[in-house]
């Protein structure tokens, strides 16, 4: 059984693509974990979320994530540097990240190697597949992985 039974995963995800969010936000909702789906719109955003900023003041509407799916290429801050932001700050550095994009290119691979992410995974094509992957990610992060306590 995994760590999480009596309260939902809380997963952030940092995507400005409306489609991919829903397509996200559907593939959980048919994954076997409970789990509960924020979403930034960019990196700006999802700082702000982090650091209870702004519109995420209230710590009920902005919890404290167990696992960022990040998109690279994004307004504002893009995925890189949101990267560069999230790795230099002492508490936010140990939350898990996956990159969660389109991007098949080695210099983003690497690249995000470097900034310190947890996984890098291309976004599949169909939604099968990408409710397989959403299972596959659930299965390893939150029935496997143990990961640091909440920052909250």
């Amino acid at each position: 059984m995994h760590q999480y039974k009596d309260q939902p995963v809380v997963i952030l995800l940092v995507e400005d693509d409306p489609g991919d969010q829903e397509l996200t936000r559907r593939a959980f909702k048919e994954s076997k974990i409970h789990s509960d789906l924020y979403i930034a719109e960019n990196g700006e955003e999802a700082l702000d979320y982090l650091h209870r900023q702004g519109k995420y003041q209230d710590a009920e509407i902005s919890p404290w994530p167990h696992l960022i799916l990040l998109d690279l290429n994004m307004p504002k801050i893009n995925g890189k540097e949101f990267l560069v932001e999230l790795r230099s700050d002492r508490l936010l550095r140990r939350i898990p990240v996956v990159v969660l994009t389109t991007s098949k290119h080695e210099e983003d691979v690497l690249r995000s190697y470097d900034l310190g992410v947890n996984s890098y995974i291309t976004k599949p094509a169909s939604m099968d597949e990408f409710v397989r992957l959403i299972n596959t990610l659930e299965s390893y992060w939150f029935e496997l992985v143990q990961l640091p306590p909440s920052g909250d």
